[in-house]
């Protein structure tokens, strides 16, 4: 019902977005572009092709101005003042097709973008949960019949793929068990495909004006975790980030910030080097000034049907007094 609401009210947003946009900045982020089958994501992220990026990239670039990390604390500050509302592109995961891919179609454009990651993963020392299951579902959904010791690590008799796909950061090592199992190597997968950036490709992205920043240590789903182990996770990361000279004054959310309580946000701004945090709950206000909602652009849909779609919702839960995220 939600979605019919939303695809009818979007059709009346007009075609000017820049003007009738809600907010002075949209925040869009991606997490890969390919023209290629990857099985670690494409069970996971429906990401785009690099044609289906570019016309994201077009759309954008005629109803927002896209700005740097300066560019962006400056207008935060109100000492920047742009000719258009402004667009801050982010990538999140540190995967290698933003050095092979992305960053060719961003420099031939003039356009920055900042990559959030995890350092748990860089040189493709490991893997990321998601991704697993993604490739173990992958093997499953090939197999002509399905392994008869599968439902003995599974939880239940459902679906099996669903059930993988499921699978969250605390259970993860039921991963692992499966991978045994259905005889995949996770690390050999790393030592061939080489998913994730390495530390010289990063350093690369950084020496040609790319911003490289936090996403956590190894992705986990913050609201599962106790205040004390989510900044732990953060801290150890921004470690990282100072040690090797790349970005260590914004942090983007690995998944959501749904459930993350003021208490982490009032620790994490003692630390008076951040600057500012990152959801991704699309078009959404926050009771947290510094903790800023991106718009998630893997859906299956371009740049323009899910901006209106968002835009639409917007105004919505404007009207409920429901667009703004309060942190208990």
């Amino acid at each position: 019902m939600k979605k019919h609401v939303i695809n009818f009210l979007s059709g009346f947003e007009k075609e000017n977005i820049g003007e009738t946009f809600p907010l002075g900045y949209c925040l869009p982020v991606y997490h890969c572009v390919s023209d290629e089958s990857l099985p670690h994501l494409k069970n996971i992220i429906p990401y785009k092709n690099t044609r289906q990026f570019v016309q994201d990239l077009d759309f954008l670039a005629r109803h927002f101005q896209f700005v740097n990390w300066d560019e962006f604390k400056e207008f935060v500050n109100g000492s920047f003042q742009p000719q258009k509302k402004i667009a801050l592109l982010t990538f999140d995961d540190g995967l290698r097709e933003f050095y092979d891919t992305v960053m060719p179609i961003l420099e031939r454009k003039g356009i920055y973008a900042i990559n959030f990651i995890n350092p748990a993963f860089i040189d493709n020392t490991g893997l990321m949960f998601r991704c697993k299951a993604s490739l173990l579902a992958e093997k499953v959904k090939s197999d002509k019949n399905i392994h008869p010791d599968l439902f003995s690590i599974l939880p239940s008799k459902e679906d099996p793929v669903r059930q993988i796909l499921k699978t969250g950061y605390l259970k993860q090592s039921l991963l692992n068990r499966l991978a045994e199992l259905l005889e995949i190597d996770f690390n050999e997968f790393l030592r061939k495909h080489q998913p994730y950036m390495t530390l010289g490709q990063l350093k690369g992205a950084a020496q040609k004006g790319f911003g490289i920043s936090s996403h956590s240590w190894d992705h986990p789903l913050y609201h599962e975790l106790s205040v004390g182990k989510q900044l732990e996770t953060t801290g150890k990361t921004f470690g990282y980030l100072k040690q090797h000279g790349f970005l260590y004054e914004s942090f983007a959310f690995p998944f959501t910030d749904f459930g993350v309580k003021k208490d982490f946000f009032d620790q994490m701004f003692q630390n008076e080097e951040v600057f500012c945090t990152f959801g991704c709950a699309g078009i959404k206000l926050d009771s947290v000034e510094r903790n800023f909602q991106r718009i998630p652009m893997e859906n299956g849909e371009p740049a323009e049907t899910i901006l209106k779609k968002e835009m639409a919702y917007f105004r919505l839960k404007k009207l409920l007094n429901k667009n703004k995220i309060e942190r208990l």
